[in-house]
C-alpha cells in the first residue's frame, strides 16, 4: 500500500467517525469537539489533492467559526452555562486525544509532502492557471444549482434556530418615558407616620 493511500484512509476513517460521533454524541461540547476533529480530516483529505485554497478556507472558516457557533447556539438556546463549566476538565482527556489525532494528521500530509512520500499522481496545473479562479468558475457555472441549494438550506437553519428561541412572549424591561413623565409623587411614594422609638 502506497503512503499516499494510507493516508486517505486513515483521514477518512477518522471523518466518519468524528462525524458520527457529532450526530449522536448527547453531549454539546463533546459534538463540538468532533465537529472540529472533522472539518480538520476534510482539511487533510483537500490537502492530498492538492487543492491548499480549500483546505486552508475549511480551517479557518469552519474550525475557526464553529465554538463561535457553538457559543450562539448556546446563547440563544439558554443552556445552563454553569452546568456545563461544572465539568470543564472532564472534556480534557477527550480534547487532547482529538488534539494528538489532529498533530497526527498533520504530520502525516505536510510531512509526506516536504519528505516526497505522495507521487504527483494528480495532474498539474501552469504556474499562471489560477486554482481559486477554477474552483469560482466551478462553483457558479456547473455547480450553480447544488450551491444555491446549499444557501437555502443554511437559511432554513437559520430560520429554524430564530424560531426556537422566540417560545413565548417575553417580559419587556423597557420603560415607557411619556408614563414617566406624568408620574407624580404621591402616587410613588408613601410617607409613612411612626412613633419614635427611644432606649431606655
Amino acid at each position: 500500500m502506497e503512503f499516499k493511500t494510507f493516508v486517505f484512509y486513515f483521514l477518512s476513517a477518522i471523518l466518519v467517525f468524528a462525524g458520527l460521533r457529532v450526530i449522536t454524541s448527547r453531549n454539546p461540547v463533546h459534538a463540538a469537539l468532533f465537529l472540529v476533529l472533522a472539518f480538520f480530516s476534510a482539511a487533510g483529505v483537500w490537502m492530498l489533492l492538492q487543492a491548499e485554497f480549500l483546505a486552508i478556507a475549511l480551517i479557518l472558516i469552519y474550525v475557526g467559526a464553529v465554538m463561535v457557533l457553538f457559543l450562539f447556539v448556546v446563547m440563544m438556546l439558554d443552556i445552563n452555562l454553569d452546568r456545563l463549566r461544572e465539568g470543564f476538565w472532564s472534556y480534557l482527556p477527550l480534547g487532547s486525544i482529538i488534539a494528538l489525532l489532529m498533530v497526527a494528521e498533520m504530520a502525516l500530509v505536510l510531512g509526506g509532502n516536504y519528505l516526497g512520500l505522495f507521487e504527483s499522481s494528480v495532474p498539474q496545473a501552469a504556474a499562471d492557471v489560477s486554482n481559486v479562479k477554477a474552483v469560482g468558475r466551478l462553483i457558479f457555472t456547473e455547480y450553480v444549482y447544488p450551491f444555491e441549494l446549499a444557501s437555502v438550506i443554511l437559511l432554513v437553519g437559520i430560520v429554524a434556530a430564530v424560531a426556537l428561541t422566540q417560545r413565548g412572549k417575553r417580559k419587556n424591561k423597557s420603560v415607557n418615558p411619556a408614563q414617566q413623565v406624568f408620574v407624580k409623587a404621591a402616587d410613588r411614594v408613601r410617607v409613612l407616620q411612626m412613633p419614635a422609638e427611644k432606649r431606655e
